[in-house]
């Protein structure tokens, strides 16, 4: 079915995913992610009514509306955690809506999304973790390039980062600081302290690098010079996980669940955990008290003498 919005009820979706991009700093699969919900939400009322989404249309939208289309998306197969995406980000085009069109948008903003069992972070174990560190210099064959992919990954591991995070520092930060100022979702500020091991990885790093690290061009570089790419170090991660014999959740995300997990283990404070990571919430940075619980209960059940008997 093809889509037909009235130009009001497009120009709103465009203004809610510039204000998306601009003041939420969501990124580009963010963006992708939450167009294709809505359209599919407007092609949903578009069916279910049998007529264009207008503005008035958007505002008209009842109780009943909302629970017919959350079935329809169960009925289509979609799990409830994809229900749930959807469903939050209706909501969040609904109040920004209704904040500019002095509407009531409660019948959509009180829809309840299906319950769903959210799944655990998957970390690297501390020996895995290591392993990680001893080879990843071995995966380039230029020693510069070595050095760089010593320097994400040590990153990512030792300060928590998330991938983009550690990709858009800029040559500014060629001599890392103690403690780092990152810009994370939402734009969101947090403090991450260094490890000096970090600080000496990239400071190697600069020092092999042939490009020339300006304070405003990227720090990590590719093989030509431009941006190092994503891709190319989830296929790093892939190589080592091949190399290791380690399992496909071994991803460059995964390090930064280890990073939480490894801290959590040692004593550290869930609260301080959560400002690292940059978490908005402390529910988010929880999860990781139960992977170091089902930690724990794996080594028992493997270790303790009545489990052998």
């Amino acid at each position: 079915m093809s889509l037909t919005l009235s130009p009001a009820a497009r120009d709103f979706l465009d203004g809610w995913l510039a204000h998306q991009k601009s003041i939420a700093d969501a990124s580009d699969n963010t963006l992708t992610a939450y167009q294709s919900d809505l359209v599919h939400f407007f092609l949903f009322l578009t069916d279910h009514h049998g007529a264009p989404v207008s503005l008035a249309g958007l505002k008209a939208v009842k109780t009943r509306d909302m629970r017919a289309w959350l079935a329809r998306m169960r009925a289509d197969g979609k799990s409830a955690r994809s229900v749930a995406r959807s469903l939050s980000a209706v909501k969040s085009f609904y109040r920004w809506l209704s904040e500019r069109q002095d509407f009531d948008a409660t019948h959509v903003l009180t829809a309840r999304a299906p319950k769903f069992q959210r799944k655990l972070p998957r970390p690297l174990s501390e020996d895995a973790a290591k392993a990680v560190l001893d080879h990843v210099e071995f995966q380039s064959s230029e020693p510069w390039m070595q050095a760089r992919d010593t320097a994400v990954i040590t990153l990512l591991y030792g300060c928590g980062l998330r991938i983009s995070e550690a990709l858009n520092l800029t040559g500014a930060y060629r001599d890392l600081p103690d403690v780092l100022t990152i810009r994370g979702k939402g734009g969101k500020e947090r403090q991450v302290p260094v490890l000096p091991a970090a600080k000496d990885a990239v400071a190697e790093y600069a020092r092999l690098c042939p490009h020339d690290l300006t304070n405003d061009a990227p720090l990590f570089r590719g093989k030509r010079g431009g941006q190092l790419n994503t891709r190319l170090v989830s296929g790093l991660m892939e190589k080592l996980r091949n190399q290791l014999g380690l399992p496909d959740t071994v991803t460059p995300h995964a390090l930064r669940h280890s990073f939480a997990t490894h801290l959590l283990a040692a004593g550290g404070d869930l609260r301080a955990i959560q400002e690292l990571l940059g978490h908005a919430n402390l529910s988010t940075t929880q999860v990781y008290t139960a992977v170091d619980t089902a930690h724990l209960m794996d080594a028992y059940e493997r270790a303790h003498p009545r489990q052998k008997q």
